[in-house]
């Protein structure tokens, strides 16, 4: 093969990479400070302006807080959470899915709300009193993590809700997709209510 021809396929496989990159979901977690018909605009954590324009199918929903006694064997649910220095998983939320709704993504993963961070989304199979708070473990289809539950947490459920919850000055948990021109759209919006804010 040409030098010519094997710069050209490294050049294509390089596009094709960007462009699956720039069209890949992603998440945005920041406060709404306009909202101007289906766009919203959204001051990102980290400090960035935003336009996100909603998808004509974009869900949305706000967070009921919930308490540890709702947890129960079989409740479905996912955490974030990261691995103190004895390996132990510890969660920073818990947000339990509606018992009609499944488990989305089940599994275990790399997160993204704080360095190092967790995600699991599972099925509660036991709870044990812990030093610390509760353990739970979680059992998901390729296997179980042990996770301990500090008091005083972020306990929610995502209730589906309508676009008129959108304002300015709630704080919203939003999954996005970039096209390859870094247009961000909204597939998803979790969004603050009475002060509950998502966690994840």
């Amino acid at each position: 093969m040409s030098k010519y021809r094997i710069a050209l396929l490294f050049g294509a496989l390089a596009l094709a990479s960007f462009v699956a990159h720039a069209q890949s979901p992603t998440r945005v977690r920041g406060t709404i400070t306009a909202v101007d018909g289906n766009v919203l605009s959204v001051k990102s954590r980290e400090g960035k302006d935003l336009k996100i324009e909603l998808a004509k199918n974009a869900t949305v929903a706000y967070m009921k807080a919930l308490k540890m006694s709702d947890i129960k064997p079989g409740t479905a649910l996912g955490t974030t959470a990261v691995k103190r220095p004895d390996g132990k998983l510890v969660a920073r939320e818990l947000h339990v899915f509606p018992a009609d709704r499944g488990i989305p993504s089940e599994g275990h993963r790399p997160w993204d709300l704080e360095p190092n961070s967790t995600m699991t989304n599972a099925r509660v199979s036991q709870i044990v009193k812990a030093n610390d708070g509760q353990e739970l473990t979680l059992t998901y289809k390729d296997g179980t993590q042990q996770v301990v539950v500090p008091a005083n947490i972020p306990i929610v459920m995502a209730v589906e809700a309508d676009r008129s919850l959108l304002k300015p000055g709630e704080y919203a948990y939003i999954a996005v997709a970039a096209d390859a021109g870094g247009k961000l759209t909204a597939t998803r919006v979790q969004v603050s209510k009475d002060g509950v804010k998502p966690p994840q």
